[in-house]
């Protein structure tokens, strides 16, 4: 933890939700003139794609797993290493995984690979995670004692894997027994290295449908925000003004002492009020203790990186 050189880690797998919880990020940092470098999680990733399906076929073989979820299937001493330096400096080592061919088709690469490692040097507030790993706890590394704030994005496991079949069949040409033999080669994984990260967070975020989602296989599309609950599980910080934020949030009500219940339409908008005082208070104590007072101009504030993914 870096009082000068804040982290935020949103943690959740792919098709969790993350997307609306990036953009709600974007919001606060644009209102509140916030420069902040956005890494994913992806970037860390060992092996790129042609590699890892080659790498999977052979651990299988062998009788054994691998998947992106798991220590073995990424470089988590570097993103330890990150985690640190940025602490320390407020720079670090990154580059980007290539999700698309639109995004691909930029760096001149094939989609699925990795651009060079590359170090960040701009100035910046705090630095904004998302990806697998945000409080991940492996043999000798702990991730999770670095961020400053980290939030759980934790969806329904069949809204999960309905999210993730439309998106790898839709997006990255995968077909529909590619997609469940993914979900079944990493569910070890998902178990043992995933869900532990969700008792070590801040906050969570769990968007759960209020439609039948018995075989996300068979479903024609992925639940609707409209056809979805947002339950937000105030964990390991200090409680808000329920009542106010009740007040904030029209149709959410409390379903525990320390969890309200919200229209899944509206999740940006409660990301975005629950959100927006725990970050400023972040940026106030950093631009304190660095004697940083001036905000950066507004078409500079925001997210630094390579955006159009964040969106994925």
């Amino acid at each position: 933890m870096s009082v000068e050189h804040p982290i935020v880690a949103i943690t959740g797998s792919s098709g969790s939700g993350s997307s609306p919880v990036t953009i709600a990020f974007e919001h606060i940092f644009r209102r509140e003139r916030i420069k902040a470098i956005y890494i994913q999680g992806s970037a860390f990733h060992r092996y790129d794609r042609e590699q890892m399906q080659a790498e999977l076929r052979k651990t299988l073989k062998e009788g054994g797993s691998l998947s992106h979820y798991g220590p073995e299937g990424n470089h988590l001493d570097k993103l330890e290493s990150l985690f640190i330096q940025y602490a320390a400096t407020g720079t670090g080592m990154c580059r980007y995984y290539l999700h698309t061919k639109e995004f691909a088709d930029k760096w001149g690469q094939e989609p699925g690979t990795f651009t060079p490692w590359k170090e960040h040097k701009k100035k910046s507030d705090l630095l904004l995670y998302r990806g697998l790993h945000g409080a991940v706890i492996a043999d000798d590394i702990d991730i999770a004692q670095y961020p400053d704030l980290i939030i759980g994005i934790v969806p329904d496991v069949n809204l999960e894997w309905a999210s993730k079949i439309s998106r790898d069949t839709a997006l990255r040409d995968y077909t529909q027994e590619e997609v469940r033999q993914s979900i079944l080669d990493r569910m070890h994984d998902y178990v043992h290295h995933i869900v532990p990260q969700f008792s070590r967070t801040h906050i969570n975020f769990q968007m759960v449908p209020v439609v039948d989602t018995s075989d996300p296989f068979t479903l024609k599309r992925p639940p609707t925000l409209n056809e979805c609950r947002l339950v937000i599980h105030f964990q390991k910080c200090e409680h808000p003004d329920f009542v106010e934020l009740l007040a904030l949030l029209p149709e959410s009500y409390m379903s525990r002492a320390d969890t309200i219940v919200v229209p899944g339409e509206k999740i940006i908008q409660a990301i975005e009020v629950v959100m927006m005082p725990l970050i400023q208070d972040l940026v106030e104590k950093s631009r304190d203790y660095g004697n940083k007072r001036k905000q950066p101009k507004k078409s500079k504030s925001g997210l630094i990186g390579l955006l159009g993914q964040s969106r994925m």
